[in-house]
């Protein structure tokens, strides 16, 4: 694809920005809808004053504080997005907020810096726990080490793109590859930090480089035969549908590749699915639920509903967030919510309290040491009917609760990979063992907290 014009990523986004902010009629009920006005403790003020604010903050980087206080509190639920009547992506427009407050707050240096402070992070979080538990043949297979820039000699029917954070859990990933490989797709698998989103430079305000990040990847991802994407990660998938895919169609006239979300592909398929569902799951289940990508949600529920024996429980709880990580920006409200769950899941004798992302799984499956069901993910759920298996060795490592117990159990892998000893504990502690906004409970023991971390009660 050549641009057709000479506009930066980074101008082709201001228009986009200047068209939303024109249509948008401060009508409120964005703000009327959205499940953060209350715990975020703004719901006083009037709706069309919040986002009256929220365009100002977007022009010039400031405004009144229950606008700053709704735009930092964003769960990203994407209930907005439904209320508005004028083509207006509020959820956008409080991204773009966000990205202006973080411009006025510190200059340029500062923002890049932090962005490639969090890039690194990430980068040695996911390299770290992925080599805990994987060797170098199943990484392969992720689309790790020298995967990650071999191509392909034909092209495969799609692009499966993993995003970072799913390969902390790898047993989710390699259960999608498996699902796929019993249904005779073609893929290529894609993830990883070297085919960044660019969400870890948005954050911080640096845009010219988010642009940059997110616009390598898309150039990689777009080499199947079908031009689709099937995704995973919920995060990947907002920043490339709702800020990089439509930017760059403005900057050249077209995108390369359509996107879909793994769940909602998958039960497209539904009615090639159901023939390899043939061994019963006699399994009582509660779906824990995110409806920030419109769909998903109700795509788990209906393939659980195609599995022979699932009984699928409504627990009556709120369902709000993108996915699990993104409601920590109300912390408070994060830890009352997996609570009631969790008891709700108890009060309706389930089985199982079944996720369908990876941050939801990472935060909740060491609560299953202390409750009376299993959690566990959707895909576990279709694998057992399908007879496939993976082992989920993030949730046996982290019910251990003790850094040493998890380092001695990897050791071979730690060898393996050549992984220093002590920077790995780092991880555990902090990535691992630290990533646990609810503590665990019922004569558990503390969770250790490592050098700057905020204990999570």
């Amino acid at each position: 694809m050549q641009p057709m014009n000479d506009i930066s990523f980074e101008t082709a986004l201001g228009e986009r920005v200047e068209d939303m902010l024109d249509a948008c009629t401060r009508c409120g009920k964005c703000v009327e809808v959205c499940p953060s006005v209350k715990p975020a403790g703004i719901a006083a003020a009037s709706s069309d004053n919040i986002i009256s604010g929220v365009l100002d903050i977007v022009r010039n980087g400031d405004g009144p504080e229950a606008s700053r206080k709704w735009a930092a509190s964003c769960m990203r639920s994407g209930e907005c997005i439904k209320a508005c009547d004028y083509g207006v992506n509020p959820r956008f427009l409080l991204a773009m907020a966000r990205l202006a407050m973080a411009k006025a707050e510190s200059e340029l240096p500062d923002r890049r810096r932090l962005g490639v402070e969090r890039y690194r992070d990430l980068s040695r979080d996911v390299t770290v726990l992925s080599r805990l538990q994987l060797d170098g043949e199943v990484l392969e297979r992720l689309g790790q080490k020298s995967a990650s820039v071999s191509t392909p000699v034909e092209a495969p029917d799609f692009v499966f793109y993993t995003g970072c954070n799913v390969l902390k859990t790898p047993h989710i990933a390699l259960l999608a590859l498996d699902i796929m490989d019993a249904l005779g797709i073609t893929y290529q698998v894609m993830g990883g930090p070297s085919h960044c989103c660019g969400i870890m430079q948005l954050g911080p305000g640096d845009i010219e480089m988010s642009g940059r990040m997110g616009s390598s990847t898309m150039e990689k991802l777009s080499h199947s035969k079908s031009g689709q994407v099937i995704s995973w990660c919920p995060s990947c998938y907002v920043q490339f549908t709702e800020l990089t895919l439509p930017t760059i169609e403005r900057q050249r006239g077209s995108r390369p590749f359509e996107m879909t979300p793994f769940m909602q592909f998958l039960d497209g398929r539904l009615a090639q699915l159901k023939p390899h569902l043939q061994r019963r799951v006699e399994m009582r289940v509660a779906l824990h639920r995110h409806p920030g990508v419109a769909g998903v949600m109700e795509a788990a529920a209906e393939i659980l509903g195609a599995i022979p024996g699932v009984e699928l429980v409504d627990l009556k709880q709120p369902a709000v967030g993108l996915q699990s990580v993104n409601v920590g920006v109300l912390p408070a409200f994060k830890r009352e919510l997996q609570l009631n769950e969790l008891q709700a899941a108890c009060d309706a004798g389930v089985d199982a309290l079944v996720a369908v992302y990876h941050s939801d799984h990472r935060e909740l499956c060491a609560h299953e040491r202390d409750w009376p069901f299993r959690i566990i993910n959707i895909l576990e759920v279709v694998g057992e009917s399908m007879g496939l298996h993976q082992q989920d060795r993030y949730k046996q490592l982290k019910i251990m609760q003790d850094a040493d117990q998890i380092v001695s159990e990897c050791s071979d892998l730690i060898a393996q990979h050549a992984l220093d000893v002590g920077k790995a504990r780092d991880v555990v502690v902090k990535s691992m063992l630290g990533d646990q906004p609810l503590p665990l409970n019922r004569g558990s023991r503390p969770v250790e907290q490592g050098a700057g971390d905020v204990a999570s009660a």
